[in-house]
């Protein structure tokens, strides 16, 4: 396994902040030996506060797309025509800065990272990711077995290179194009041979409830809050999902993970 190596995230407002803080804290009872990477599109005193729990924090730009690619993936272009049904995305959320991700295939100076969103956290350590190949992905499961097929971006292995995200960028902006879930459908068309994790490696907090034969919390790597956010107050779906939210909670304020995960 190289050893230049590192965990990335990506904060592109200051709702997610809390979770990356979340995030890093997670990562350093895991007992990782490699770093976390936060790149950010903004900067902010909370955001330089993660180097208190071992981030280091990239500067980062948006890439640079055209007016007619960002008109079409403006939040209410997107969410009007490709409304999301299954659950709620936050005010906060915006499809355009999903994009950013992108950016750490310019992160030559590693060999090979693993992107962890920042609604996640991590639960055991994921450093053998770190063998596995570019391009890497959990499933996108939980609500039927029969997503297997679909990835989902909240967790993947990558190899950076440039000549990889100069590609990337024309695929991405060519005329016409149009990516319904963003940088998701985009990377299952980018990588259509895709390797895929276990979804313990990607567990999505809906499985909880919606498919609890795949719920094994001993199991999991890593718990990803798609949709809302455990540090929404009062969210539609916060009772069915109360003792996911307590569990990220108790990683955000304390740093620790409870016994009933061991």
């Amino acid at each position: 396994m190289p050893l230049n190596n590192a965990y990335v995230t990506l904060v592109t407002n200051p709702d997610f902040v809390k979770g990356a803080r979340a995030l890093a804290r997670s990562i350093l009872v895991c007992g990782t030996q490699f770093p976390l990477i936060v790149m950010t599109t903004f900067e902010s005193d909370e955001i330089d506060e993660l180097e208190e729990w071992g981030a280091q924090i990239l500067s980062i730009n948006h890439p640079s797309l055209s007016d007619t690619f960002q008109q079409a993936h403006a939040r209410e272009r997107v969410h009007v025509k490709n409304p999301f049904t299954k659950g709620n995305k936050p005010e906060f959320h915006s499809p355009l800065n999903n994009f950013a991700k992108l950016r750490l295939w310019q992160l030559t100076q590693f060999d090979r990272v693993v992107f962890l969103d920042a609604d996640t956290i991590m639960l055991k350590s994921c450093d053998k990711l770190f063998s596995y190949p570019e391009f890497s992905a959990a499933p996108n499961v939980y609500e039927s077995l029969s997503d297997f097929y679909r990835l989902n971006s909240g967790v993947f292995v990558a190899s950076p290179s440039v000549s990889t995200y100069n590609d990337m960028l024309r695929l991405l902006d060519a005329p016409d194009a149009y990516w319904p879930r963003t940088d998701q459908t985009f990377l299952q068309r980018y990588f259509p041979d895709w390797h895929g994790l276990p979804h313990t490696f990607n567990t999505l907090q809906y499985i909880y409830f919606q498919l609890p034969q795949l719920w094994n919390p001993k199991a999991i790597h890593v718990l990803h809050y798609q949709y809302e956010k455990p540090w929404q107050p009062d969210h539609p779906k916060a009772e069915q999902l109360r003792p996911l939210i307590d569990l990220w909670w108790e990683v955000y304020e304390y740093g620790k993970l409870p016994s009933w995960l061991s």
